[in-house]
């Protein structure tokens, strides 16, 4: 199966560039690097193999299509739908949050 290309929502950038700028903030631009590292290789993934992501908090949420896949060495998970053309990312979310309060904040349906 050919890879899906990723395309995260605004609310994904957001997350990201939040996550870059606390990394940087504290002094840690080889965690920004390896975060940004990171977080390609799960887009990488993601593409090829969607259907791999842990669909853990699909019913909690009511949405049984998404998926999420932790990045590598960081303490972050990709959430994602696989849709027929693409892989629409929702968020990029710290682990230790409260996921699905999260989750539900406008723009995420």
């Amino acid at each position: 199966m050919p890879a899906k290309p990723v395309v995260p929502r605004e609310l994904a950038n957001r997350d990201i560039d939040d996550a870059i700028t606390y990394y940087l903030s504290e002094n840690a631009e080889q965690a920004a690097l390896g975060f940004v590292d990171a977080l390609e290789q799960a887009y990488a993934h993601i593409s090829r193999h969607p259907a791999t992501g842990s669909p853990r908090y699909a019913h909690e949420l009511n949405l049984p299509s998404l998926r999420f896949w932790p990045l590598a060495r960081y303490p972050y998970l990709v959430f994602y739908v696989e849709r027929p053309e693409h892989i629409d990312v929702w968020r990029v979310l710290h682990g230790q949050r409260d996921i699905p309060a999260w989750m539900q904040e406008p723009e995420t349906l």
